[in-house]
């Protein structure tokens, strides 16, 4: 049998060159490995944490109805800021405006798209359409990310391919969708007929021998719409509500990094009753906050004090750290405060505070626009709080 053997190198480039010019295949120190399946890595990696990792649930496994994200081939002649500008989209197009749907375009950047074949590429139109028939919630997460694993995010619209990153850096992944509407091209109407239909017919999009190994471990029984409440039952929304915790949890991303990289995120399980509702609650408060939903973005505390003509200029976004933190839009006008942690904060590939005001530039920004991004600011310092939050709940890994 052949065996493999690894060797690494770190330092500036002239200090690589030195060292390989002073050494070859014999003085090199090498360290054997055993690539181990699912992965077969050609670099030292901890079996003992890969076995831990591999005893979670593959999301894919969990919500087994998912898709990739839209792709148009042209979002500049398809994709809008606003209902207006969709409209005239529309009108060049000779579509109806019926055609215009909200989409999650970015991290907190609602767009709006001339949803019809005509003009979409790709519409995954069986996925989406679970996220237009009614309430429902999307997480968007990926399979393959180059750096850190950032890449968790929650929609209540449809969404494209690159919403969590651009295609060409892997991060592109998939929407799962909660909840799936019954079908209308189906005889039935009926989309799944394991559950029990819950609102508006649709039911849980949630493997059902996942949903038997957590009423095992935790003792409680699962509704299928919903929340339980948390002492005897516990629904579909505090499934996802739990995963969005643990998912968001640092230690977990940091623990799980080389796996992360590779693979969709596995949720490791608990039968800790008081433990689950915790996370559960926690996520129930980041997933109100991501969606921009939650009372505590009502007054955000953050301000855009200085009158001007409100237009991101070229050049800006600026972060100025100083003082309290501040975002220039152009040389007079900007937000504040804003912390450097805040600021520099990713969702996936994106560095969101910077993101959303760079899309925008020569764009003037609306009253609406202004208060949204204040709302994400807040959004965000209190997703960073949550996280460590989330972090200090969890007693010990791997989750029991």
């Amino acid at each position: 049998m052949s065996k493999v053997f690894y060797a690494e190198l770190w330092g500036e480039r002239q200090a690589k060159y030195d060292a390989l010019n002073a050494n070859d295949i014999e003085s090199t120190t090498w360290e054997e490995i055993k690539p181990q399946s699912p992965f077969y890595l050609f670099k030292p990696y901890d079996t003992k944490l890969l076995n831990e990792y591999q005893k979670g649930w593959k999301i894919t496994d969990i919500m087994p109805v998912n898709s990739v994200g839209i792709v148009t081939g042209q979002d500049s002649r398809t994709i809008a800021f606003s209902p207006e500008d969709a409209v005239h989209l529309a009108e060049k197009h000779g579509l109806d405006s019926k055609v215009i749907s909200p989409i999650l375009y970015r991290p907190f950047d609602k767009r709006f798209i001339l949803y019809d074949s005509s003009v979409v590429t790709r519409m995954r139109e069986e996925v989406m359409r679970h996220m237009r028939a009614g309430e429902n919630l999307g997480l968007l997460t990926s399979r393959q990310v180059l750096k850190e694993f950032r890449h968790v995010f929650i929609s209540r619209l449809i969404c494209n391919l690159n919403t969590l990153d651009t295609a060409g850096r892997f991060g592109s992944g998939p929407i799962f969708p909660l909840y799936l509407y019954p079908d209308p091209s189906h005889p039935a109407g009926r989309t799944d007929e394991y559950w029990p239909a819950g609102k508006d017919g649709r039911r849980p999009n949630l493997n059902p021998e996942f949903v038997r190994e957590m009423e095992r471990k935790l003792g409680l029984q699962f509704v299928s719409d919903g929340c339980g409440d948390l002492k005897k039952t516990f629904g579909p929304e505090d499934v996802f509500h739990y995963m969005y915790a643990v998912f968001h949890s640092p230690t977990y991303r940091s623990r799980y990094a080389e796996f992360l990289k590779m693979d969709f995120p596995r949720l490791p399980l608990t039968s800790d009753v008081k433990l689950f509702g915790k996370l559960c609650n926690l996520g129930a408060e980041l997933v109100s906050l991501h969606l921009l939903e939650s009372p505590a973005l009502h007054n955000p505390p953050v301000r855009y004090p200085v009158s001007g003509n409100d237009i991101v200029a070229k050049g800006y976004p600026k972060y100025v750290p100083r003082d309290v933190g501040r975002v220039y839009i152009n040389p007079e006008q900007y937000f504040e405060p804003v912390g450097q942690e805040v600021w520099e904060f990713h969702v996936g590939g994106y560095q969101v505070c910077q993101k959303w005001l760079k899309d925008r530039r020569g764009r003037k920004l609306s009253y609406d626009d202004i208060m949204h991004y204040c709302k994400i600011v807040v959004a965000l310092s209190e997703t960073i709080r949550l996280m460590a939050e989330i972090d200090a709940t969890i007693p010990a890994w791997p989750i029991e």
